[in-house]
């Protein structure tokens, strides 16, 4: 069996190291990895390659920045002109960035069944990009595997049949379980002069903060009253970047002297970060499933958020970008009144196993043994 695997920033890199891995164990299954080229910044992707040890892309369709349209038209473009003389199985892609979407309308057009890793997912806001390319991804695939009972739910009330969807977990949380002794051993906040668990960690990426003026104001407001609760640590993602030098608001971060902005930081780098920290705050969806296997409070700094399980049952809070309510939160963190999360079921680190086994079962094949599930 040959499983195309289809990647292109730095959110899908995290998930596709497991699944690499387990699908080359199963041994019946031959795999085909292709980089689009979504994100392309050394700290964004080579990085990331590096970290989780993911093996060379077999092609790199090198498709960069653009808008939204631009970005999906030259993946599906240049991806084609890949699947069309190769004969694979699967079309396998993960998460919900324009790569996931853009790569299974192509396979799906080219007769390929798709296989969506973290299926199911649904914020209920259609102004948000990935909202549309979960949406989309999932109504064209063929096999949906979803990481959480939330996802499963959402996908029956859209009508998929039961033999689709496939309950495996987390996959994000295998590759944090592979290298959180490794990211431990790195001692980043003490690199920084920061003391573990006496600082907080902010992450912004997301259009609806980082593009809006209104937005990005409100959280540098509230970056001006949690500094005085406690220091915070930034790395700043390229778009935020942009955004905040375009928007004229390099002035006033600089002038809090408890907020430090950093460069991207790679996987390890940034893991070792997080688990040394007294609470984060996020717009990621990632982070907030990281925070909660890792038990450490979590922020989301949006009005909804895909990922309800890091909330009924993890660590997360979504506060939006009210300055008032984010301090009060952060305060209550500081406190030491906050909840106390619980990993959400099948959060086990096997998840890429489960992946392998089921795809294997779907091709009609013996299970081969890849470990205990």
């Amino acid at each position: 069996m040959k499983v195309v695997s289809v990647v292109g920033a730095r959110p899908n890199f995290v998930k596709i190291a497991p699944i690499i891995q387990a699908l080359s164990g199963a041994g019946l299954i031959e795999t085909v990895l292709v980089h689009t080229g979504q994100h392309y910044d050394y700290l964004m992707s080579r990085a990331f390659f590096e970290d989780l040890a993911i093996p060379e892309p077999d092609f790199h369709l090198d498709v960069g920045a653009g808008t939204h349209a631009e970005q999906a038209a030259r993946v599906m473009l240049r991806l084609e002109h890949v699947l069309e003389p190769m004969k694979c199985d699967f079309l396998l892609v993960v998460g919900d960035t324009n790569s996931t979407m853009a790569a299974a309308l192509t396979a799906v057009k080219l007769g390929i069944p798709v296989v969506h890793v973290e299926a199911g997912l649904r914020s209920f806001d259609r102004s948000m990009p990935e909202e549309i390319n979960r949406i989309v991804t999932d109504a064209v695939a063929a096999h949906l595997f979803t990481p959480s009972t939330d996802a499963d739910d959402n996908l029956r009330r859209e009508g998929v049949p039961a033999h689709k969807i496939h309950f495996v977990g987390n996959v994000m949380i295998d590759t944090l379980r592979r290298y959180q002794t490794a990211a431990g051993e790195r001692q980043v906040a003490s690199s920084l002069g920061l003391t573990p668990k006496r600082y907080a960690v902010l992450t912004l990426h997301r259009p609806s903060n980082v593009d809006s003026p209104v937005s990005l104001s409100r959280i540098v407001d509230a970056l001006e009253a949690v500094q005085d609760e406690i220091p915070v640590v930034f790395p700043v993602h390229p778009r935020a970047r942009r955004q905040i030098e375009v928007l004229g608001f390099e002035a006033r971060l600089a002038a809090l002297p408890e907020v430090r902005l950093v460069e991207p930081l790679g996987y390890l780098d940034f893991l070792s970060l997080q688990m040394q920290a007294r609470l984060v705050m996020t717009d990621s969806g990632g982070i907030q499933e990281e925070a909660t296997v890792l038990n450490i409070p979590c922020l989301t700094l949006r009005n909804n958020t895909e990922r309800p399980v890091t909330v009924t049952c993890g660590t997360n809070e979504v506060v939006g970008t009210d300055p008032v309510r984010i301090r009060a939160a952060v305060r209550a963190i500081v406190e030491g009144r906050w909840k106390q999360g619980r990993i959400p079921p099948r959060w086990d680190g096997k998840a890429s196993e489960r992946i392998a086994h089921t795809l294997v079962d779907l091709d009609g094949h013996e299970r081969p043994h890849v470990g205990e599930v």
